[in-house]
């Protein structure tokens, strides 16, 4: 409990960053227009490439012997994969709508 209480004493400046990150982001998300959609959830797609990188290489320096830890760290380069297949799928099919039918 004490090393607890001690992480938040040191890194609360973080943790307020944080919180309101949550905040702001709802806000933002929250007004988007639906024309933005779109774009918003390609530019999504894209960042979610790259946390499936920095968890594959955190995976690379991680002690072979922390199995939890690998473990944790596919768990993530799989959720993350399917992510961003997942919204590049959904980003294909609404871009369908806006083709002309023959």
């Amino acid at each position: 409990m004490n090393e607890l209480l001690e992480f938040i004493h040191q890194n609360i400046q973080m943790i307020y960053i944080v919180i309101l990150m949550i905040f702001v982001g709802i806000e933002l998300i929250s007004h988007v227009p639906a024309v933005l959609h779109t774009p918003l959830m390609s530019g999504a797609n894209a960042i979610h490439g790259v946390v499936i990188i920095g968890a594959i290489l955190v995976m690379l320096h991680m002690n072979p012997e922390n199995i939890f830890g690998l473990a944790v760290g596919f768990i993530a380069v799989i959720l993350g994969t399917l992510n961003v297949v997942g919204g590049f799928v959904v980003t294909d099919r609404m871009l369908d709508m806006f083709k002309t039918k023959r």
